[in-house]
């Protein structure tokens, strides 16, 4: 079974935006969830098994599922999400030497959290087991 050059093209990509997403968990102003979120919607065109394995991760998982059905986010992972970011600009605030990068990461940690607290929340839904 041959792979289409476009469908070749989105599963690289996806691949790519995995691992950028997963360094992003680490490294700071290198964001996961675009990343992630880009990476859901190559492989949903893609290759819908390695979507359904996406979707499906512990981690990465609810919240893909989340954004694609409800265009919003869990307030937990919200509220830690903007923990991380306050500490990554922090960090990287303290770290570069010159004043006029300092101003930058400041604004740019305004605006995206600016951005971020203005998308819609979700209440998470309790998982209630099924009677078997």
């Amino acid at each position: 079974m041959r792979l289409s050059l476009k469908r070749f093209l989105l599963i690289v990509i996806g691949w790519i935006s995995v691992v950028l997403g997963v360094l992003g968990i680490f490294l700071p102003l290198l964001p996961t969830t675009p990343f992630m979120l880009l990476a859901s919607a190559c492989f949903m065109r893609g290759s819908p098994k390695i979507a359904a394995w996406l979707h499906q991760h512990p981690t990465f998982g609810p919240i893909i599922c989340n954004w694609n059905e409800h265009r919003a986010i869990d307030r937990k992972i919200k509220r830690r999400a903007n923990v991380f970011i306050v500490l990554s600009f922090t960090l990287s605030v303290a770290v570069v030497p010159e004043l006029w990068h300092k101003c930058m990461l400041i604004v740019m940690a305004c605006v995206l959290l600016t951005w971020f607290n203005r998308l819609r929340e979700i209440e998470p839904v309790a998982h209630v087991p099924e009677n078997t």
